[in-house]
């Protein structure tokens, strides 16, 4: 009997969980858009245009601000145990970012980094960890 009170609850969290989800996948693709538009736009209207330019990059904050509070939002229509296994693999992400950051900085500094290397890497490896460590919880919370 405690399932069926329980179910229509079940439901309902399904639905937030799911519209959550739908909306985290949307303002990711569009801030994805806005990064790419100010990342490579000035490469098509040229750098004759820095108000444009600079439209491009306030839109790409304006959209990111968008997409932390829809990832607040998802965090919250997540059951217990998905939060925690999303909030430790940000933490994992977020400590060997740092480590790894700046361990690179201090390297450079003291003239150990033979090669330049590209800001871009240090978002790309946080995010390589971030799914390594979302699947090691899940598979380690079966």
């Amino acid at each position: 009997m405690g399932e069926l009170v329980d179910a229509p609850q079940d439901a309902v969290s399904y639905r937030a969980e799911t519209r959550a989800t739908g909306g985290l996948v949307a303002w990711t693709l569009a801030w994805t858009a806005t990064l790419a538009l100010a990342r490579f736009g000035p490469g098509f209207w040229g750098d004759l245009h820095p108000v444009v330019t600079w439209a491009a990059v306030v839109a790409n904050l304006v959209v990111g601000v968008g997409w932390i509070v829809a990832f607040t939002r998802f965090l919250r229509a997540l059951d217990d145990l998905q939060r925690k296994i999303v909030q430790d693999a940000l933490a994992i992400a977020l400590g060997a970012g740092w480590v790894v950051g700046f361990g690179y900085v201090v390297a450079d500094a003291a003239g150990l980094v033979p090669v330049e290397v590209e800001v871009a890497a240090l978002p790309a490896l946080m995010g390589v960890v971030f799914l390594a460590a979302f699947v090691i919880g899940k598979i380690r919370y079966r």
